[in-house]
């Protein structure tokens, strides 16, 4: 996919909830729940290791005010922090994109596992 036909090279300003010179944070246009924010480079990359070291420094601190706000906003009791990298881990947009989800105490029977569920048959590996 091409920067031009990209749908984070050209977010609209109104969906724009946080930014520094090389971030900008959105919120997600399907939330797995409330205040899920992405993270997404203005640099047309695919992969989280294109970023130079500016743009790491700049996406955790991006991360770390995002965060503060949801906290502040929102009052979850947790996040998931998570990165699709590549087809094979499910990416289907090819602009780095790192996920912010908060989470809530009941949202989930069973949360123990987190990440882990994208298996879920391993996803449970304590008795």
């Amino acid at each position: 996919m091409s920067a031009d036909a990209c749908p984070f090279c050209s977010l609209p300003p109104e969906r724009i909830v946080g930014q520094t010179a090389r971030v900008l944070a959105v919120r997600d246009a399907f939330p797995v729940s409330a205040g899920h924010t992405l993270l997404v480079p203005r640099r047309h990359v695919v992969s989280l290791f294109d970023l130079n070291m500016v743009e790491w420094v700049e996406l955790g601190q991006l991360l770390t005010e995002i965060r503060a706000a949801l906290l502040a906003d929102h009052r979850p009791d947790g996040f998931n922090i998570g990165v699709n990298e590549g087809a094979a881990a499910g990416q289907t947009v090819p602009h780095l994109h790192l996920h912010l989800i908060p989470r809530y105490l009941g949202d989930q029977p069973d949360p123990r596992g987190g990440v882990r569920w994208i298996f879920p048959d391993k996803a449970r590996y304590r008795p």
